[in-house]
């Protein structure tokens, strides 16, 4: 997802259509008859019944004149009750992730639960494109799917009006991505209220009103951002930058 780094056809915001509803039931059942199929598992396989999200990432279209869009990715968590390894399934269809997308989606689940302090031995994660045909690739999508889980992990859900483009470095950071203030914009335009970003990567640009501009330098600055109270996040309704 970053500069010049997504495929795509159609982008709509997913609605609760038969089509999506059934690609949800899809990926679902593919989530639960992997856990239950685990050979260490109870009669259910789960310590709790699956949630699920749509998380919205930040992407930049390709082309000759680039532009920022908003696109919302599927996510499904569930905590089994074995202890044998995080497990992360990509669902083909509608539309999918690119390889390294995949690679840089895995490891900035892992570095976002140990970041916080969580153990990722249990988990299982599935993941969809509910776009026909849309190829996601780059890795700046891949801080906010890890924080996601992250915060499904914990009983909480990122509100759907804030979103982070960056991804995890190993050592529990915010790591670097290009093509920010298209992005903004496209926030902006979607009507998210929150966007954080890595101190680096800011720079200087028009700030949209009604979005909250900030950036921010480690995985736990990050989460503690995005998933605070609506009224404990002063700034939720302006323009703010923090280029620190």
């Amino acid at each position: 997802m970053t500069s010049g780094a997504c495929r795509w056809t159609r982008v709509r915001r997913p609605a609760y259509s038969k089509t999506f509803t059934w690609w949800r039931a899809r990926l679902l059942t593919l989530l639960l008859s992997l856990v239950c199929l685990n050979p260490l598992g109870n009669i259910a396989g789960a310590h709790e019944g699956p949630r699920e999200q749509y998380v919205p990432v930040l992407g930049v279209t390709m082309g000759e004149k680039p532009a920022g869009i908003v696109i919302y990715v599927m996510v499904l968590f569930t905590e089994r009750s074995d202890a044998e390894g995080l497990e992360v399934h990509f669902l083909s269809g509608p539309g999918r992730f690119a390889q390294k997308t995949q690679a840089a989606t895995v490891q900035a689940i892992g570095g976002a639960a140990r970041a916080l302090g969580l153990s990722t031995d249990s988990w299982s994660v599935g993941l969809s494109v509910p776009y026909p045909d849309l190829v996601i690739e780059g890795d700046s999508l891949s801080a906010m799917i890890g924080l996601s889980v992250a915060a499904m992990a914990k009983g909480k859900a990122i509100p759907r009006q804030r979103v982070i483009s960056g991804t995890v470095t190993p050592d529990g950071r915010i790591g670097p991505v290009g093509d920010v203030w298209l992005k903004i914009a496209a926030a902006y335009q979607a009507g998210l209220h929150m966007v954080l970003v890595p101190p680096t990567s800011l720079g200087k640009g028009r700030m949209p009103y009604l979005t909250r501009v900030s950036s921010v330098g480690t995985v736990l600055q990050a989460y503690q951002a995005l998933t605070m109270s609506q009224d404990s996040s002063p700034g939720n309704h302006r323009a703010e930058a923090d280029t620190r």
